[in-house]
């Protein structure tokens, strides 16, 4: 008997710990970035997204209610247990997790267990969608979690929007330095191959592209790049501790519209960049959890 042939799941957002959404607000506009209005979530974490047309966002996550968020995480949520242990062990300022977009988590959710790569309980959740206009719309999210255990720093989830509310975006997703989609998340793994399991089931896709780097996985709107140390340092210029097993968020790239204005703009605001291979690369700060590249799209 046949299976039906796997269809890779969408990349849909980036989960990036900060201490302070002001904090990450201030650094993410003076990137030229266009940043939401704070979301609040029910147990106790809130975000100020940044959303792009490809229908990708990264999520800034802060702690608002710190009591609640705890509650939450001892009661079995998934989100915030994660959370916590990712600021305990690496800091409030980070990248702990990617999210696959999902039409059933339920389902992914029976899969995740039977792969053995289940991260415990779904969540379900709903809460306030702010647009750039100050209108308010009820969002309901599932959530199906993914996980190793030998990787205690990174994870990632499914999610589902149960309720989907009309709401004009365009303002969201224009921004001033010209991004326009997430084109690449990058990964960290002394073997990367180890972990090849895990995201062949967090994507849902088994074709896995194997190079002297490390691995990629395509998604069906972007690339999951797991790279050692040294591959990383290569491409991006960044550290990485060469001796650390785990998945660590490092990286992300994205499209641009037009490198010489994206570039005049970074030099009038004084931020520093590199270019490598192509690429405008700018480190980490307070705010911004990963390194970001940038190439034209």
């Amino acid at each position: 008997m046949k299976t039906a042939p796997r269809k890779a799941r969408p990349l849909d957002h980036i989960v990036l710990p900060t201490a302070s959404l002001e904090t990450a607000r201030t650094r993410l506009e003076l990137l030229g970035f266009t940043v939401a209005p704070n979301g609040v979530h029910p147990f106790g974490t809130e975000n100020a997204c940044v959303y792009f047309a490809d229908g990708t966002f990264l999520e800034p996550l802060a702690i608002g209610q710190r009591e609640t968020a705890e509650a939450a995480s001892l009661g079995g949520n998934q989100f915030t247990a994660r959370d916590a242990a990712y600021r305990f062990r690496r800091g409030s300022e980070g990248f702990s997790a990617i999210v696959m977009g999902t039409h059933d988590a339920k389902a992914d959710q029976k899969q995740f267990a039977k792969a053995g790569i289940s991260g415990g309980d779904m969540l379900d959740f709903g809460r306030d969608f702010v647009t750039s206009g100050g209108d308010k719309a009820w969002m309901d999210f599932r959530l199906a979690f993914a996980c190793d255990l030998r990787s205690p720093d990174f994870f990632g989830f499914t999610c589902q929007r149960i309720n989907v509310p009309v709401a004009d975006r365009s303002k969201l997703v224009a921004h001033k330095n010209g991004v326009t989609a997430i084109r690449s998340v990058v990964l960290t793994e002394p073997n990367p191959t180890d972990f090849q399991y895990l995201f062949q089931e967090l994507i849902n896709e088994r074709e896995v592209e194997a190079h002297s780097f490390g691995m990629d996985i395509k998604a069906s709107n972007a690339t999951i790049s797991v790279l050692t140390p040294d591959g990383f340092t290569a491409h991006y210029g960044g550290r990485a501790a060469r001796d650390e097993r785990g998945i660590l968020g490092q990286a992300i790239l994205y499209a641009v519209k037009d490198m010489t204005s994206f570039k005049q703009l970074l030099s009038a605001r004084n931020v520093g960049y590199s270019d490598r291979m192509g690429r405008v690369i700018i480190e980490q700060a307070a705010g911004q959890g990963a390194i970001f590249a940038f190439e034209a799209e």
